[in-house]
């Protein structure tokens, strides 16, 4: 394992202080995020049981599910918030992640070759510089066995624009400002001090994050829109609308010229054998 030690962005750090990841997914505007997201991952992971390791995974939001699936999970976070949001979380849930750890995604603190999956869902659009993405990816797959899976998140390059549009944000020229910079470099910054308008950040083109994930050592990536285009009306009311909804979602998630409508796209890729 690598001895370099990293740190965290200050404005990442203040941001995650600051705001209420842990109850996120949970609300209405986030909760096809959610529901999403656990389909994806009961499709490609590996079948319980099996080592996960869940890099960036904040307060447990999908480590706690996957648990209850049966896998054995190793939670990591930079924020030492989310960790131990997490670890209070474990004295009411019949079913936990087996270690709770701060640490970097740049070096997972874990040797070569042991987990069958990794998860990737915030680590590659708040390490702003190609480079620390890569040393992203080049971990998970040093840490990945042979035929294990990297399911790893982006968001996409017109994310706050579509959000602009949908909730009037653009009312706001500070806002229209992050967006023309977020579609002309990818490069997100809020140097407002509005919360809603997220923090330092990398917005992907789908096509650069394949290249990305392809130069990181997966040389057959796949990506998958998770909440795809109707993302930005997000109110779930019954259950028949959902498993409408959710249709759709599947039978456009890889329609490569609607994926980055999607706030969040997932790359699954497998380490060669």
């Amino acid at each position: 394992m690598s001895q370099q030690s990293f740190s965290l962005n200050p404005d990442i750090l203040r941001y995650y202080e600051t705001t209420q990841e842990a109850e996120r997914l949970n609300t209405p505007f986030f909760r096809w995020e959610r529901i999403r997201t656990l389909d994806l991952l009961t499709r490609f992971l590996p079948h319980a049981p099996g080592h996960i390791l869940d890099v960036g995974g904040a307060a447990g939001a999908y480590a706690y599910p996957l648990a209850e699936m049966g896998y054995i999970v190793d939670l990591f976070d930079p924020v030492a918030l989310h960790i131990e949001q997490a670890k209070q979380r474990a004295n009411l849930a019949r079913h936990a992640p087996r270690t709770f750890q701060v640490a970097d995604a740049r070096q997972i603190p874990v040797d070569d070759g042991v987990a069958d999956a990794v998860l990737l869902f915030g680590p590659l659009y708040h390490l702003t510089e190609a480079e620390d993405r890569l040393k992203a990816i080049r971990e998970a797959r040093r840490v990945l066995r042979a035929g294990g899976v990297l399911l790893a998140v982006a968001i996409s390059r017109f994310a706050s624009a579509l959000d602009g549009i949908a909730r009037g944000l653009i009312r706001d020229p500070d806002f229209v400002r992050i967006v023309e910079q977020d579609l002309k470099t990818g490069e997100h910054r809020n140097e407002t001090d509005n919360t809603d308008y997220f923090t330092s950040a990398f917005f992907h083109h789908p096509d650069e994050f394949r290249m990305e994930l392809i130069k990181g050592g997966f040389p057959a990536p796949r990506l998958r829109a998770i909440e795809g285009p109707h993302w930005t009306v997000p109110q779930l009311t019954t259950v028949e609308e959902q498993e409408k909804l959710m249709a759709i979602a599947r039978s456009l998630e890889d329609e490569i010229t609607l994926i980055g409508a999607s706030a969040h796209i997932m790359g699954i890729a497998t380490k060669p054998n």
